[in-house]
């Protein structure tokens, strides 16, 4: 039997998922892999890119209060393409370009005919790139690892 709404959650994560390697992505990588794709549908802004602030919210513990842990710098986008699907991105930083690029991949991955091909040739060694970036960092912060313990005192 088939749920609409565990195919909607389905689809929602799976958007979520390829919209934070989007985010998440070096905005020279994206770049790079966005002009591989060639040509690409016409798209017009629904909102052209632009940056504000953003407050961002912490949990003591990550689970206690909420409570206000600074602004961060956020850029936004939406276009839409010919046929009426339209893409969103939200980039920390100031890159109005990584935001446009990533709203248009946003919209692209949501076509069938382009979702394989998107998923394969940006998506997925973007996700890579970002996992070694990842184990690199922590490989270096493993390095100045210190290990601390209490010697009891004899009476």
């Amino acid at each position: 039997m088939n749920h609409p709404q565990s195919d909607q959650a389905e689809a929602n994560a799976q958007r979520a998922a390829w919209m934070r390697v989007l985010a998440l992505a070096e905005s020279s990588e994206l770049d790079g892999a966005f002009g591989a794709l060639g040509s690409l549908p016409a798209h017009r802004m629904l909102r052209p890119a632009q940056s504000g602030m953003a407050m961002v919210r912490a949990r003591s513990g990550g689970t206690g209060t909420r409570f206000n842990l600074g602004e961060m710098t956020l850029t936004r986008c939406a276009v839409s393409l010919e046929n009426g699907v339209v893409g969103i991105a939200y980039v920390q930083g100031r890159s109005l370009r990584h935001a446009e690029q990533a709203a248009v991949v946003d919209a692209l991955l949501q076509l069938p005919e382009w979702h394989e091909a998107v998923q394969r040739q940006l998506i997925a060694p973007l996700a890579r790139s970002r996992e070694e970036r990842v184990a690199r960092q922590a490989q270096v912060a493993a390095r100045t690892r210190v290990e601390f313990f209490t010697m009891v005192r004899g009476e």
